[in-house]
C-alpha cells in the first residue's frame, strides 16, 4: 500500500474564504450562530437571558474602563488563521489609524479575549483557551455564569496558557493598565 492511499479518508478543511462563500451562497444563512474552527463550522448555542444580560454590563464596563486607548469588539469575528474566525464575546484590540475596515483584527491586535459561558464552559475553557494559547493571544478571559467566577488565562507559551486564575469577588485588571472590571458587578 502506498503512503498516498495510508492518509485516506482525511476531513476536508475549510478556510475563511470557503466559509464566505459559503455564507455568500446561502449555504449559511445571516441567522446561523456558527464559527470557523480549524476549518470546522461549530455551531454556537442560542444566547440565553443571563448570558445577553452580562454582555450587556459588561459592555457599558468595558468601554468606561478603556476610554479611547483600545477597541472594544463586541460579537464580532477575529481572525486567527486562514481556517479560524470565531466571534468571542469581546474582544478588546488595538486600535489602528482607518480602524478595521481592510480585515477583520489579527492575533496580533488583540490585547484580550472575553467569553461569557453558560452552556460552553468544557469547550471554553478547552478548545478555545488552546487555540487563542497557540495563536498567541495574551490574555483570555471565561466568565462561568453557573459558579460566578472568572477564569482568567495569560502567558501562553507552547499552545497553552502558563498562567490561569480562577477569581470570585473583587476588581479583575484589564491588561496594559488600561482599568479594572469590579466582578460585584457582573455576578
Amino acid at each position: 500500500m502506498s503512503a498516498q492511499t495510508e492518509s485516506w479518508p482525511r476531513p476536508h478543511r475549510l478556510t475563511v474564504h470557503d466559509y464566505y462563500r459559503m455564507a455568500e451562497a446561502g449555504v449559511l444563512s445571516p441567522d446561523d450562530r456558527t464559527e470557523l474552527i480549524e476549518g470546522e463550522i461549530i455551531d454556537m448555542p442560542p444566547i440565553g437571558n443571563r448570558h445577553a444580560e452580562v454582555v450587556r454590563v459588561l459592555t457599558k464596563r468595558l468601554v468606561r474602563a478603556i476610554g479611547d486607548a483600545a477597541e472594544v469588539s463586541a460579537q464580532l469575528p477575529v481572525r486567527l488563521s486562514l481556517r479560524s474566525e470565531l466571534q468571542p464575546d469581546f474582544a478588546l484590540v488595538k486600535t489602528k489609524p482607518g480602524g478595521y475596515r481592510s480585515g477583520h483584527p489579527a492575533p496580533s491586535d488583540v490585547l484580550l479575549l472575553i467569553e461569557v459561558s453558560d452552556s460552553t464552559l468544557r469547550y471554553d475553557l478547552g478548545k478555545r483557551a488552546s487555540l487563542y494559547a497557540a495563536h498567541g493571544v495574551p490574555e483570555y478571559w471565561v466568565f462561568d455564569l453557573k459558579r460566578n467566577r472568572v477564569w482568567r488565562h495569560r502567558a501562553p507559551t507552547g499552545g497553552q496558557y502558563t498562567q490561569l486564575d480562577e477569581l470570585t469577588a473583587g476588581e479583575l485588571p484589564l491588561p496594559a493598565g488600561l482599568g479594572v472590571i469590579e466582578l460585584a458587578e457582573i455576578f
